[in-house]
């Protein structure tokens, strides 16, 4: 409104000038630029766009979204990475870990039966496949924090946490899919979609998470000690050789971790088997009285029963695990934009 039209009863107080007028447009225009200069900044990010919503209503959480955007395809990659490791080991090294859960079921002298080697190969690769996704979505981003949150000689103990947090967000997958293929293993079903309708008609929804307790018993270490072993060494090496591994050396690496975690937790995974393929009789009451039936029963050694089967699959499947895993990563790394290679 121009200053000479305002009513007469308006006080010259309150008039605004031409010059506050001009001041008040361009304030206006600064502010707009404000807003939209993330936008125009990185026009090549279109993650940059999230900033002029949060810019008033939530700045506490701006950052933290932006970042999170903007790490989201490093962390598909460990997910791609993850689900294509757990799979091709799964799938090479199946009779193998057939013949261990075997020998850890077997009684006594009970024979071991070596004919359906891959029985339950099939619903066991649906359920590996997630698992595996999952378990690397959460331990890479989690492990990547807890290295900045850490110092420099704490890098281990950041390892062993990530691995215990991914072990623990993928056993919601891995012990369903767990307790079906052992039972399949060992004879108790033609196939995964039967045992899972009948385990849940018998047992309800808790029996596909029988032995949940003792997985975790089991797997939490095993994670957490295995890719600490791994990490640990590869940074040793790294550091020695002054120079990125190759894809031989990850192999290599991925099998000592995976033989040692493997032979420490054979007694762990021996009370899981048990717990996991008991089913409605529910000889044992839990993972003390299990324990305690074994030695009871049947000896102390009972709890090495397949250690060397373990070590064997285990070992072979941390060289593959790990060589995949790694080759995957590198193979989506050079893939990526360049603006976003730094994880």
């Amino acid at each position: 409104m121009d200053p000479q039209s305002l009513p007469p009863n308006v006080s010259t107080s309150h008039k605004i000038s031409s010059d506050g007028l001009q001041y008040k447009k361009c304030d206006i225009l600064k502010e707009e630029n404000r807003l939209l200069e993330p936008v125009r900044a990185r026009e090549e990010n279109p993650f940059d766009i999230f900033r002029v919503f949060c810019v008033y209503r939530i700045p506490s959480m701006e950052l933290n979204l932006v970042h999170a955007l903007r790490d989201f395809p490093q962390v598909l990659e460990s997910i791609i990475a993850g689900a294509t490791a757990g799979v091709v080991v799964e799938a090479a090294l199946y009779p193998i870990d057939t013949i261990k859960t075997r020998l850890q079921a077997a009684r006594g002298g009970g024979k071991v039966i070596l004919k359906g080697l891959y029985s339950g190969l099939g619903g066991n690769l649906v359920g590996v496949l997630p698992a595996s996704a999952i378990f690397l979505g959460v331990y890479e981003p989690s492990k990547q924090k807890l290295l900045k949150t850490f110092p420099e000689n704490l890098s281990a103990f950041a390892h062993l946490t990530a691995g215990a947090l991914g072990g623990a967000a993928s056993s919601l997958v891995r012990v369903p899919t767990e307790v079906v293929k052992q039972r399949m293993q060992t004879g108790q079903f033609a196939s995964a979609p039967a045992a899972v309708r009948l385990i849940v008609a018998k047992e309800g929804f808790r029996g596909l998470y029988a032995g949940y307790g003792s997985f975790l018993l089991r797997d939490l270490p095993f994670d957490a000690i295995q890719f600490c072993i791994y990490e640990q060494l590869r940074m040793g090496y790294k550091l020695a050789a002054q120079r990125d591994l190759n894809d031989p050396e990850n192999a290599i690496i991925g099998a000592f971790a995976g033989a040692i975690t493997g032979a420490v937790t054979t007694p762990l995974d021996v009370i899981k088997t048990r717990l996991m393929i008991q089913g409605s009789s529910k000889q044992y009451k839990g993972i003390l009285d299990c324990v305690r039936t074994i030695m009871r029963e049947e000896g102390t050694h009972t709890l090495l029963k397949g250690i060397g089967p373990r070590v064997l699959w285990i070992g072979i499947g941390g060289s593959i695990f790990f060589g995949v895993l790694e080759k995957t990563k590198e193979m989506l790394a050079k893939r990526r934009p360049e603006n976003q290679k730094s994880f």
